[in-house]
């Protein structure tokens, strides 16, 4: 299906909740991936793994306590459409990978949970990779149950991934069924 044209190589990107934002809050950022995937040639991006970072205030450190105000829980989702500032249903197939960090504030306890297997897509096996044909990727986050805390709180998204060529039938099978609707 697919054939590797570079090793593998990281993106980032972090997303701000700020101090004080509201329970129920959305923030999006993207990725730029216009420099890797180009349709005339086939050229996709395939994603091997996805691990997600949350950071507590300037100092960037893993105090859960100080994350939200009360109990409650912090959310991301990573998809390859625009979802605008709301989570996609876990059935969407844009959706790349997706967890939370739930809060209890009281006992200063976090408990991760990734939705998607735990979001690692396969060893070096490119037919275990999520394929992207799109030229942008979006990581949304909130925070539920509860407003966040007194300092803002950063979720940084870590994306293992390589440049792959697609034969023109696999990447147009990827193509629609990226722009299909749900």
């Amino acid at each position: 299906m697919a054939k590797a044209k570079t090793g593998s190589f990281y993106l980032t990107e972090s997303v701000l909740l700020a101090a004080g934002s509201a329970d129920g809050t959305r923030a999006t950022g993207t990725i730029d991936l216009g420099a890797y995937v180009n349709v005339p040639t086939g050229q996709a991006i395939a994603i091997e793994l996805v691990d997600f970072v949350w950071q507590n205030g300037s100092l960037y450190d893993g105090n859960v306590e100080g994350m939200l105000a009360a109990n409650g829980a912090l959310t991301q989702q990573l998809v390859d459409q625009n979802p605008g500032t709301t989570f996609v249903r876990a059935d969407n197939h844009s959706l790349i990978a997706s967890g939370s960090l739930n809060i209890d504030v009281a006992n200063n306890i976090g408990s991760s949970t990734n939705d998607l297997y735990p979001d690692n897509f396969g060893p070096a096996a490119l037919s275990e990779a999520f394929m992207v044909v799109n030229d942008t990727l979006y990581l949304t986050v909130g925070n539920d149950g509860a407003a966040v805390g007194g300092a803002s709180v950063n979720c940084t998204v870590r994306i293992r991934a390589r440049v792959v060529k697609l034969g023109s039938e696999d990447w147009m099978a990827i193509a629609i069924q990226s722009t299909a609707s749900d």
